[in-house]
């Protein structure tokens, strides 16, 4: 059963959600709302041409910070120092960058001009964030997400140079500032550096517990 949404703050139990985790429809992208979804292992994914739909996969595709694989011959980039690192400081840009870049199998983007405006607000909250990559001074790549507790709910990367989000990437576990990054969707380039599945259970404990 797919739950409809109204203008109460409110979400169904994560477990409920049909076999292909969606689990709600409706509702809007305030910042209070997006707050409680991700609190709660839910997150919105649509299309323009569609309403808000809700999400609460029953597995989650995850990295632990302390089990990243870093390849001999990406650390043999970090150490050129290639690339130089910011943290916030051209959110806006990531979002439009990361809406923009080519994906395999997909045409246009989920990240709509809505989503956008929506994680801006809540990067101005200090409730979203980016990890920026430069070379020199030009923005080569970079990814943003959602914290919530202990968790960094990763949205979506983009690279314009070969290892450009592997860099962020590597950077955002080295803060060591999150229990968990939460990747959400498998690919073979985030598994190649250690992420893994595991059960929604285990994710929304792990939120749970962070959240406290």
């Amino acid at each position: 059963m797919i739950f409809r949404l109204d203008e109460r703050l409110l979400f169904p139990e994560p477990d409920l959600a049909e076999p292909d985790g969606l689990l709600a429809v409706g509702g809007d992208l305030s910042t209070n709302r997006l707050l409680l979804a991700y609190q709660n292992g839910i997150f919105p994914w649509y299309s323009d041409d569609s309403p808000i739909l809700w999400y609460s996969p029953h597995e989650r595709f995850v990295l632990y910070p302390q089990e990243l694989k870093i390849s001999k011959s990406m650390r043999q980039v970090l150490r050129s120092g290639r690339f130089r690192v910011t943290v916030d400081t051209c959110f806006a840009d990531v979002i439009k960058a990361c809406s923009t870049a080519p994906r395999e199998g997909q045409d246009g983007t989920w990240i709509t001009d809505d989503m956008q405006e929506a994680y801006i607000k809540l990067h101005n909250e200090g409730c979203a964030h980016s990890i920026e990559v430069w070379e020199n001074d030009q923005l080569v790549g970079g990814l943003y997400g959602i914290q919530a507790g202990a968790v960094f709910c990763g949205e979506s990367m983009f690279s314009r140079l070969s290892n450009a989000s592997k860099t962020a990437l590597i950077y955002l576990c080295q803060t060591n500032k999150f229990e968990l990054i939460d990747c959400q969707v498998h690919t073979d380039h985030l598994k190649s550096m250690g992420a893994r599945m595991i059960s929604r259970e285990q994710y929304v404990a792990i939120l749970q517990n962070g959240l406290r």
